[in-house]
């Protein structure tokens, strides 16, 4: 197999967005990747062997920079949390590429077990960092019995169920959901420390 040129895999998954911004989803191939990024396909395939180990690396990537995010602010937890949901408030419209991603993702895993475990991975990695700003927030859990690890499950799936509606329908009220989102979740805290 040739080697890559100077292109680096940063600079694959930036054609990748911008191919995705300008065209859809839909035409997001390898090949358009290459021409975006000026080289051949061969060096794409070098880092990607399948469009959707391109896809897979967009929504690492996409997710590892929102919490790298998170974590880089260095305001007291509650204010951290709510630095997550207004990531994720912003990844919720109609036309979400990471949603439409992942969800693509998701469906093509029910028949790779590769790429379930992948996405897997990436679901456990998105809710033990969601359990760790509870933990740091809460010294007991707002509601008896529920420990920080359920809240993360809980609330990763409640934002990935609102990029479902979102995605479903142009005229979802994700400012006001993510809105009350907030304020739900800011009286739990308040009340539970």
């Amino acid at each position: 197999m040739a080697k890559p040129n100077i292109v680096s895999k940063q600079d694959l998954l930036a054609s990748a967005k911008r191919c995705i911004a300008e065209y859809g989803i839909e035409k997001l191939t390898l090949k358009a990747v290459a021409a975006g990024a000026g080289v051949t396909q061969g060096t794409v395939y070098y880092h990607f062997r399948t469009k959707e180990q391109l896809m897979l690396s967009l929504v690492e990537d996409i997710c590892t920079s929102a919490w790298e995010q998170v974590e880089s602010n260095t305001s007291p937890g509650p204010e951290k949390l709510k630095d997550a949901l207004h990531a994720a408030h912003d990844r919720c419209t109609s036309d979400s590429f990471y949603h439409r991603l992942f969800f693509s993702l998701m469906v093509y895993s029910f028949q790779h077990e590769e790429m379930k475990k992948q996405l897997h991975n990436l679901l456990s990695f998105e809710n033990k960092a969601l359990a760790e700003q509870f933990a740091s927030i809460f010294t007991t859990s707002p509601v008896e019995g529920i420990s920080p690890e359920t809240w993360g499950i809980l609330i990763n799936a409640m934002i990935d169920g609102l990029a479902v509606q979102a995605l479903l329908s142009n005229s979802f009220p994700a400012d006001r959901v993510y809105s009350e989102l907030e304020a739900l979740l800011t009286r739990e805290i308040t009340s539970g420390k």
